[in-house]
């Protein structure tokens, strides 16, 4: 605690949270846009699943830090490469998740809709997306805790900066109290992160927690 008290005082952790969120948001803000609309696309029809599906399911079982000298060397050591870096981390997470929430809305929700008449579109508005939403934004707090991990292992295997670089320095000088900190400040940061999902998820999505809470 002393360590990491002295590195907000001097501001050091203050610019390194700077840099790493960088990446991390533009990674997360891409994965979830991009993972959610092929996530629903593959549930919603076929042929998306049967062209997507094994790329995403082929990308959550690979290891993916095995691929990041691939990266570096096709994109070079800045700010795309360790944001791909936490896209291959996040997305597959997020698209997979997308995917069975769509797949498994309940039949019966459906035939109630195109038993009052519904196109397609309304069903997929009305029903499908409202009904899958829960498990959604479960997928988007796996991804996003995924996505993290992608961020810091992109700042320690990519190139040392933001966190990952004081993680890297503290140790390479043997002042473990300030590198246990800043592995301390990610952890605590990821973990706040995803509880205000959780709790946006609880209040848009959950009434039933809402009472209970």
């Amino acid at each position: 605690m002393v360590g990491l008290w002295s590195m907000i005082a001097d501001f050091s952790l203050i610019r390194a949270f700077g840099i790493t969120l960088q990446p991390l948001v533009l990674g997360l803000v891409a994965s979830t846009l991009l993972g959610v609309a092929i996530g629903v696309a593959m549930g919603l029809n076929d042929k998306a699943e049967w062209l997507a599906s094994p790329i995403f399911i082929i990308a959550q079982a690979a290891p993916l830090a095995a691929l990041i000298p691939l990266i570096v060397f096709a994109y070079g050591i800045g700010l795309t490469a360790k944001t791909l870096v936490v896209c291959i981390m996040a997305m597959p997470v997020i698209v997979l998740n997308s995917f069975a929430a769509v797949r498994h809305t309940p039949i019966s929700l459906v035939e109630m809709g195109h038993s009052f008449l519904a196109s397609r579109r309304q069903v997929i508005q009305r029903i499908i997306l409202p009904a899958a939403s829960p498990v959604i934004f479960a997928g988007l707090r796996l991804g996003c805790a995924a996505g993290f991990i992608g961020a810091i292992l992109a700042e320690l295997l990519i190139t040392p900066t933001g966190i990952g670089d004081l993680i890297t320095y503290h140790r390479s000088i043997a002042e473990y109290p300030k590198m246990y900190a800043a592995i301390l400040s990610i952890i605590v940061f990821s973990v706040l992160f995803i509880e205000v999902i959780e709790r946006l998820e609880v209040t848009l999505f959950r009434p039933e927690k809402r009472a209970r809470r």
